[in-house]
């Protein structure tokens, strides 16, 4: 036998010494894409850890809390903070702003903190209502 030919029964005979066949290139790579995007899925669900997002539109604004109505109907309230951030989002920009640029009807995203059975916001992301809901006149 020429010593190409024993090489090649060798590492043939290696690869099922355990009895167990190789795993098989294709296979490893379908294994390989499934863990990263099970990864990817992950940290996408951890991204904002324990952070709620109250989407709606503004109700109510007080000097320690605004009341956000919901797409559902729900009024959420939550609580300002001493370290609640600002942001008015105009067009395509967004800009600090303050709490008293808050306005009744204005679109909000809220980043808040669960605190016990209250929501403490992170930052209040908010631009007016659009021309067309606020032109809406009723027919008569």
């Amino acid at each position: 036998m020429s010593v190409v030919a024993e090489r090649k029964a060798d590492s043939y005979l290696s690869r099922y010494r355990d009895g167990k066949k190789p795993m098989k290139t294709a296979t490893r790579t379908k294994l390989f894409a499934f863990f990263a995007i099970a990864a990817l899925l992950a940290s996408a669900a951890l991204a904002h850890g324990d952070k709620k997002h109250v989407i709606g539109t503004l109700e109510k604004i007080n000097a320690d809390s605004v009341v956000v109505k919901t797409a559902a109907g729900k009024s959420v309230e939550v609580k300002l903070v001493a370290s609640t951030t600002y942001v008015s989002h105009a067009g395509n920009e967004d800009k600090p702003a303050k709490l008293s640029d808050l306005a009744v009807g204005d679109r909000v995203v809220i980043h808040a903190t669960p605190k016990g059975e209250t929501l403490e916001a992170n930052e209040v992301k908010f631009s007016a209502p659009t021309s067309s809901a606020a032109s809406v006149k009723p027919k008569g």
